[in-house]
């Protein structure tokens, strides 16, 4: 029987944001095809068994920002999505035997902010506060395409009046959410545009609280936390309900895959094909439309609408000739930044960290959620100074979480995992290269754990290092960048990718973009996937 290879929709890679792209376009009686270069699905929302009996989530580590929608849509819980809640969920724990934990018992919480300062205890609630409304606020322009609020040249593309209708609506509707925010509006605005440092100072005294807060700003970007735009990153981590509620993060019970199983059951349920290991070499254009695409062993898959997860640089720069984009186009691409400067470390665990700042036997409170090695903002900033130069930072930030903590599924029996996010690590080194320096620098960030829980070192049975350069290499994230673009004011919202380009459409008739590099950009979110998707039905 000769094998299919005609489709009403291609889309290219299977992680989180594709699979939903191609579920919401099944749903609507599409024929589609999704195509994985990899093994595994779920792009860097993945699991993998790196060693026996321990399932690793190799890249994501935690989720919150998933779409109440998709999860009710796709039906994911029914089809195995858990999401496990962290309490308390996070821990910094300093050198002087004092530590700070935090969790959503706000009244728990402030008692410990008290141990540091009673001055910060009161603020806290109002500084929550103020996020969640100014987060309620921006929410619904997550879950629709970015409308242009730009004079767009005649020459770049054409636009009918039903979307410019609908851009100044939602524009409207942005105008009228933020006017809701009042008095506040100000801090809306900085919080926005503005740098986390100063944000975090004004609020807080406590070098602790704000280093603990600050991480957030951070976390997948080079930047400092001196830098515009870490308050809005500051602000995006606290969206989102998939924990159970808003800015409450939980882990996927058997790995961050556990995404991409339930997703492909619902898949599975409306006979979306999935290829593995189908690495794409082109995107076929004839007259100006997308046609198909084509593999590197040869393969060619056709069909009538390409949707695209990966980043921008491959979608544009490497799977499309030259020809077949707008020259204002290509230029505004190659100015995309991925500047990226996070590592990834995998540790299994004999046993738990013991922290001299709160010393356990086995499994305490403190091991579920977020353990920070972050003790103040001068820290942060010496971190960045470092990656700046060029260089690994001597002290990196750590990121650590322990979901064997609260998941059996994940490790043996008596085992744990600890996956570490470090901040910073430069793609661009000013000497030598990634694949010669990454295990001295897992080293010392082993070694920096071990100041605070000296057992930790002798505890590690098995390792993974991820190095940019790696992250780039395993996952097809341009310069390691986990965001698919830095989330900086000039490429987020109605500017990504590009100006003028932001509601999934390319100049390719028939090819849009489903990930990442879409509108509202990274993390497990699949605002991106479901967004496209909706635009895709609309032209069809």
């Amino acid at each position: 029987m000769t094998e299919s290879r005609h489709y009403d929709c291609v889309v290219i890679g299977g992680g989180h944001n594709g699979l939903i792209t191609a579920a919401y376009l099944a749903k609507q009686g599409q024929r589609v095809c999704v195509l994985e270069r990899r093994h595994v699905l779920g792009g860097c929302a993945t699991t993998e068994e790196l060693w026996p009996g321990y399932r690793v989530s190799t890249a994501a580590y935690v989720i919150s920002l998933l779409l109440p929608e998709i999860i009710n849509d796709l039906q994911l819980k029914q089809n195995g999505l858990k999401v496990l809640p962290r309490n308390p969920s996070s821990f910094t724990p300093l050198l002087d035997g004092r530590h700070l934990l935090m969790g959503p018992d706000r009244k728990a919480t402030c008692r410990e902010i008290a141990k540091f300062s009673e001055r910060d205890a009161e603020a806290y609630p109002r500084y929550e506060a103020l996020l969640e409304r100014v987060a309620a606020v921006l929410e619904p322009t997550l879950s629709r395409p970015a409308p242009n609020p730009l004079p767009l040249p005649k020459s770049w593309r054409k636009q009918g009046v039903g979307r410019r209708v609908r851009d100044m609506s939602q524009l409207w509707d942005f105008y009228q959410a933020m006017g809701e925010l009042g008095e506040e509006l100000p801090e809306a605005i900085e919080l926005l545009s503005g740098a986390a440092r100063p944000i975090l100072e004004r609020w807080f005294e406590s070098e602790v609280l704000r280093a603990t807060l600050a991480t957030d700003a951070i976390i997948g970007a080079f930047e400092s936390i001196s830098a515009a735009s870490t308050g809005y990153v500051l602000l995006h981590h606290v969206m989102g309900e998939a924990g159970g509620a808003r800015g409450v993060w939980g882990y996927v019970e058997g790995g961050m895959g556990g995404l991409a199983d339930a997703l492909e059951r619902v898949l599975k349920q409306l006979n979306v094909r999935i290829v593995r290991e189908a690495e794409v070499s082109q995107i076929l254009v004839n007259k100006g439309r997308a046609c198909g695409v084509a593999l590197a062993d040869g393969r060619i898959f056709e069909a009538t609408v390409v949707a695209s997860s990966v980043d921008a640089h491959l979608t544009f720069e490497r799977f499309l000739p030259p020809e077949s984009l707008p020259e204002s186009f290509r230029k505004a691409v190659s100015r995309i930044s991925y500047a990226s400067a996070s590592a990834k470390i995998n540790l299994a665990l004999a046993e738990p960290p013991n922290f001299t700042a709160a010393p356990s036997q086995g499994i305490a409170p403190h091991h579920h959620g977020t353990m920070h090695i972050s003790p103040s903002l001068d820290y942060i900033e010496r971190a960045y100074a470092d990656a700046r130069a060029g260089r690994p930072s001597q002290e990196p930030v750590l990121e650590m979480t322990m979901a064997s903590s609260v998941d059996p599924t994940v490790a043996p029996a008596g085992k744990h995992l600890m996956s570490i996010f470090v901040q910073y690590a430069p793609y661009q080194l000013a000497e030598g290269g990634w694949d010669d320096i990454k295990e001295s620098f897992a080293d010392r960030c082993i070694e920096l754990i071990g100041r605070y829980a000296p057992n930790l070192p002798g505890a590690v049975e098995h390792r993974q290092v991820l190095s940019p350069l790696d992250l780039e290499r395993t996952f097809n994230i341009t310069g390691g960048n986990i965001m698919q673009g830095a989330m900086s004011l000039h490429q987020l919202f109605a500017f990504r990718p590009v100006p003028g380009w932001a509601d999934h459409r390319t100049p390719v008739t028939g090819l849009y973009l489903c990930g990442a590099a879409s509108h509202p950009g990274g993390g497990v979110m699949g605002a991106c996937g479901r967004n496209a998707a909706r635009e895709i039905l609309r032209d069809l």
